[in-house]
């Protein structure tokens, strides 16, 4: 599996390069985005090994996809898909750096990541994870055709909720276009 690079009406979702350290690491250490993703914002360092680890682990053992996100070749995001234990599936994973809020590319990432498993991986089923508190990002999820399946208690006390759109409910016309 070689990750393809991908076209959005306005994006392109490419492989990483070596080049991209910087916009990932910054990306990453705004805590206005980290604090949605993962185990929440992370060092520096640590932001930095997971940028090495894209080469050495993800894309060498072809694990999973990921991809740089740019607008007019600046970057403005990361994306993935990949296998979730906790999703029960396949999950898209996504982040906007703040800059790009509020311009419908977190909409365009979603459903291109979305058709992308369907089409592309073979998937009938998508997962997405969003934190409870992530209101932005459970609005967006729902308008394309996701839904709340269940929830996961966190052990900070949190709540993640887990959403899913299968190609069952496309059939049925129950999702949104593609």
């Amino acid at each position: 599996m070689t990750t393809l690079a991908l076209r959005t009406a306005r994006l392109r979702l490419v492989p990483y390069t070596p080049a991209d350290e910087e916009d990932f690491v910054a990306l990453f250490q705004d805590t206005r985005v980290s604090r949605w993703m993962g185990e929440g914002p992370q060092t520096e360092a640590e932001d930095r090994a997971l940028f090495g680890r894209i080469f050495s682990k993800v894309y060498a053992q072809d694990l999973f996809d990921v991809w740089a996100v740019r607008h007019e070749d600046r970057f403005v995001g990361h994306a993935e898909i990949k296998p979730s234990p906790e999703a029960g599936g396949h999950e898209i994973v996504y982040a906007l750096a703040a800059t790009a809020w509020g311009q419908g590319f977190g909409t365009e990432i979603a459903q291109a990541l979305t058709g992308y498993g369907f089409d592309r991986l073979g998937l009938t089923e998508v997962h997405a994870t969003v934190a409870a508190e992530n209101a932005a990002s459970l609005v967006l999820l729902e308008r394309i055709g996701f839904r709340h399946v269940r929830d996961i208690a966190e052990d900070d006390g949190g709540t993640t909720r887990v959403l899913i759109r299968s190609l069952a409910s496309e059939a049925a016309g129950a999702g949104q276009p593609r």
